[in-house]
């Protein structure tokens, strides 16, 4: 029996050194606070390979241990079969590992470029699938755990103090306080003082497009939300343990910013930027109900459009696409348009997406209703191809093919409360708010502490000696009015309007509804008030003469409305976009921010959701009765 086993062994030994010996080799004294891993790296190869020259390593390395290591990085590719992959945009190493159940160094291993630089789109890497050696940097467990026990802490390769900090939910200076004379810089193998449970499980993060934030003193969620792009929930998602609050010193794990969140955009024509002259294939989804038409009767169709305000908005934004195409088509830009009657019905928006070929399509523009935007994306959300939403703001989670043409009233909302934070200085500042909107007034409150609130009598009145009464003659009086009921708006603004001019008024609101557009609130009112508020668009001048406007008068004997513009700023974008870049998520990558009649367009991509248009306006009534952009 012995010498089965020795004949075995020494089979064994014969083909590991025949292995062994067709490269060289070199050998590495280990020092106080190395690891496998850290060695694996220091000199470009994996994990594996030294354990399979240093099989006891298995159980641990100490210090002054001699390992073999291979001279060279050839690695043994026997039984093992691959695939290629094509990197995809924004796909990460951490993310393909995930895809495949394989490790990061497993990817690393046989593309050994990646040691030294990120992955670039496009390029094709080798993915190994079969009787794939398992190593210890297993994606479902992380690179290599911290050793954590009994409020010690050892660490361990790509930790951090902030990293370690936010494991254990404390602060960098609590760490600091813990281990005094601890230094700016880790070292491996370091023990440290820690709380004794963690609150998450690393203390690294390997996904590449994530970093660690800070929070500072007075920072709260809406100061992050302002200063980060991130709301609450998308906080607390990627930081369970912030659900119970803020502090400072607080150590958060937050997405990196892209090259559009990095400094003030700038408007750019893309008209100067064509390069992609492919015809551009687009499909519009609107509720123009064909089913309803009367072919034998004009009148009976121009009492339709009257009475049927769906329609009217769907004919006067397919107006618009069709003047952007011929403008593009003016540029040298191939337009394809297929238009599609969605009827304003769900159902009808998943027949058409089953029944015709959408895979050549570029973008679809449309539907104009939620419901049917929502089912668009879903049903084409397998093939990425790209919905633009013209008309509705409302969030669609986990879709990453949803671009929302419309900035989300939270973003208005936050847009305007920034500006009245950076320029209230000096001002007196006065909150009317109804009982229906105490949380803005509290939030006003958060960002401008100074600043004085009343809340309406019974019935929604006020007194003009309730408003007097907090005004600082001779001083800037800033009046922030939050409300949505017209009886209460119309009240304020007639009791604003019929105060001294001695006491500066000017009006604000974080949120321009309805209310304002009601029949007893005066425009010159407004006016006089230098009325200010968020805005999604400004509104045209047709002195300026622009080529949009003289053109759709000339064909239509008419100026467009609204909507009509809608159409047109929406679709033109979107095929310039396409023409300026490979796909329109390219072309939405970066720090593009275009403007046209009355809309501009610089979208971000959200955390769990699709693409949002970060472009605004803050608009002021002027004593001329016209708006006028302030921001």
């Amino acid at each position: 029996m012995r010498i089965v086993i020795y004949i075995a062994f020494l089979c064994w030994f014969t083909v590991g050194c025949g292995a062994v010996s067709q490269q060289e080799y070199k050998t590495h004294k280990v020092e106080k606070g190395e690891t496998v891993y850290s060695i694996s790296k220091k000199y470009s190869i994996s994990s594996e390979d030294i354990y399979r020259l240093n099989p006891d390593s298995k159980n641990g390395i100490s210090e002054n241990t001699v390992l073999i290591l291979p001279q060279n990085s050839v690695v043994s590719t026997a039984g093992i079969t691959f695939k290629t992959h094509r990197v995809k945009r924004k796909e990460t190493i951490f993310g393909i590992a995930q895809l495949y159940n394989i490790s990061v160094d497993d990817i690393k291993k046989y593309n050994k470029e990646l040691y030294s630089r990120q992955l670039k789109k496009g390029e094709r890497i080798q993915i190994p699938v079969g009787n794939v050696p398992t190593t210890t940097t297993v994606v479902s467990n992380t690179v290599e755990t911290s050793t954590s026990e009994g409020g010690i802490h050892t660490v361990m390769p790509k930790e951090t103090k902030y990293g370690i900090a936010r494991k254990y939910g404390i602060t960098i200076a609590e760490l600091e306080q813990l281990n005094p004379g601890m230094g700016e810089n880790l070292q491996i193998g370091a023990v440290l003082s820690v709380p004794e449970d963690s609150v998450i499980d690393s203390a690294t993060i390997e996904d590449e497009s994530y970093e660690f934030y800070e929070v500072q003193p007075k920072e709260g969620f809406f100061r992050l939300k302002v200063k980060l792009g991130l709301s609450e929930e998308a906080i607390v998602a990627l930081n369970p343990y912030a659900k119970d609050g803020l502090k400072a010193g607080m150590i958060l794990k937050i997405p990196k910013k892209g090259d559009e969140e990095m400094g003030p955009s700038q408007i750019v024509n893309l008209e100067n930027s064509i390069v992609n002259r492919k015809k551009k294939q687009i499909a519009v989804m609107l509720p123009f109900q064909l089913s309803k038409i009367d072919s034998d009767s004009l009148q009976n169709n121009a009492g339709l459009i009257r009475e049927n305000g769906a329609l009217r908005v769907a004919l006067d934004f397919y107006s618009g696409v069709l003047m952007a195409a011929e403008f593009a088509k003016d540029k040298g830009i191939s337009v394809q348009l297929d238009v599609y009657d969605t009827e304003g019905i769900e159902s009808k928006v998943g027949r058409i997406i089953s029944s015709n070929n959408f895979d050549d399509v570029d973008a679809v523009i449309g539907p104009l209703l939620w419901k049917n935007v929502e089912r668009a994306v879903s049903e084409l959300k397998r093939s990425d191809t790209p919905v633009f939403s013209p008309l509705s703001n409302r969030e669609i989670k986990i879709s990453s093919n949803l671009f929302q043409t419309l900035p989300s009233d939270e973003m208005l909302q936050t847009a305007m409360l920034s500006y009245l934070e950076k320029n209230s200085e000096g001002k007196n500042v006065i909150i009317i708010s109804d009982p229906k909107h105490s949380s803005v007034k509290n939030t006003i409150l958060s960002a401008i502490p100074n600043a004085k609130a009343i809340s309406p009598r019974e019935k929604g009145f006020l007194y003009a000696t309730d408003i007097s009464g907090k005004i600082e003659n001779g001083g800037q009086n800033w009046i922030i009015l939050a409300s949505s009921d017209p009886v209460i708006v119309s009240n304020v603004v007639g009791l604003l309007n019929g105060m001294p001019q001695s006491y500066n008024l000017r009006l604000f609101t974080l949120d321009k509804n309805d209310a304002y557009d009601y029949h007893d609130v005066s425009n010159v009112h407004l006016a006089k008030l230098h009325f200010t508020f968020p805005s999604v668009s400004k509104s045209y001048d047709f002195n300026d003469k622009n080529a949009f406007l003289v053109s759709y008068k000339n064909k239509y004997d008419v100026l467009p409305n609204k909507y009509a513009v809608r159409g047109f700023d929406v679709t033109y974008d979107v095929l310039l976009r396409l023409a300026s870049a490979d796909d329109v998520y390219e072309a939405s990558s970066g720090n593009i921010e275009t403007e046209y009649i009355e809309n501009k367009f610089r979208y971000s991509k959200k955390l769990f959701s699709g693409y949002q248009n970060q472009a605004f306006y803050i608009i002021k009534f002027n004593k001329d009765l016209n708006f006028e952009v302030v921001e």
